[in-house]
C-alpha cells in the first residue's frame, strides 16, 4: 500500500480550499473588523445617550409604545412593527429597536425621547454570519467556510514546520551513523 504525500495533499487543499472559501472569508473579515468599530463610529451603531439616572423605572410599556410612536423615522405604528426592547436600568434608557433598524431610545424615568438613529450594526452582523444573504447560507456557507479556514490553519502550520522536522530528523540520522 502506497504512504499517503501529506505534503502534496496539503498543498491541494490550499489551493482549492482558498479558492471555494475566499468569498465568504473576505465578508467575514470585512464585516468583523466594521463590527470591531461600531462602539467607536456612530454610523455603524448610534451611541447610548444619557438619561436622568434614577433608581425607579416610571415608564410603563404601554408609555413606551406610545412614546416610540412618535419617532416619525421608525415608523412603529404598535407592537408589531418593533423587534426588541433593550432595558438599561442602570443608565436609565430603554432602546426601541424597530423592524426598519431605526433605533429610539427613551428616558425611563422622564419618558423623553433621547435619541433616534439609524441602527446599521444588526444588518452588519446578519452579513457577517451569512444569514443576510439566505436563512441557510449561515450553517451552509459560512459555517463550512470556517470550519475550512480552520483546515487551512492547521496544515498551513503543518507545511511551515515540515522543512523544519525534516531538517531536524536528517541531523539525528547523520548524527546516529557517525
Amino acid at each position: 500500500m502506497m504512504t499517503p504525500n501529506w505534503n502534496r495533499l496539503f498543498r491541494k487543499i490550499h489551493y482549492w480550499g482558498a479558492l471555494l472559501i475566499s468569498l465568504p472569508t473576505l465578508i467575514i473579515i470585512t464585516t468583523g473588523i466594521i463590527l470591531h468599530l461600531k462602539k467607536n463610529i456612530d454610523w455603524i451603531q448610534p451611541p447610548t445617550r444619557d438619561s436622568n439616572i434614577n433608581d425607579q423605572l416610571t415608564i410603563s410599556f404601554d408609555n413606551i409604545l406610545s412614546t416610540a410612536t412618535k419617532a416619525e423615522n421608525a415608523n412603529i405604528k404598535n407592537w408589531n412593527d418593533i423587534a426588541r426592547l433593550d432595558v438599561r436600568p442602570d443608565i436609565g434608557i430603554v432602546k426601541v429597536k424597530a423592524k426598519n433598524n431605526w433605533e429610539v431610545q427613551i428616558d425611563t424615568y422622564t419618558g423623553n425621547i433621547v435619541q433616534v438613529a439609524y441602527r446599521r450594526s444588526d444588518i452588519i452582523e446578519d452579513i457577517h454570519d451569512g444569514s443576510w444573504f439566505h436563512k441557510n447560507f449561515k450553517n451552509w456557507l459560512f459555517l463550512p467556510a470556517g470550519i475550512f479556514l480552520l483546515i487551512l490553519w492547521i496544515t498551513g502550520v503543518y507545511m511551515i514546520f515540515l522543512p523544519y522536522i525534516v531538517k531536524s530528523n536528517k541531523k539525528k540520522l547523520k548524527n546516529k551513523f557517525n
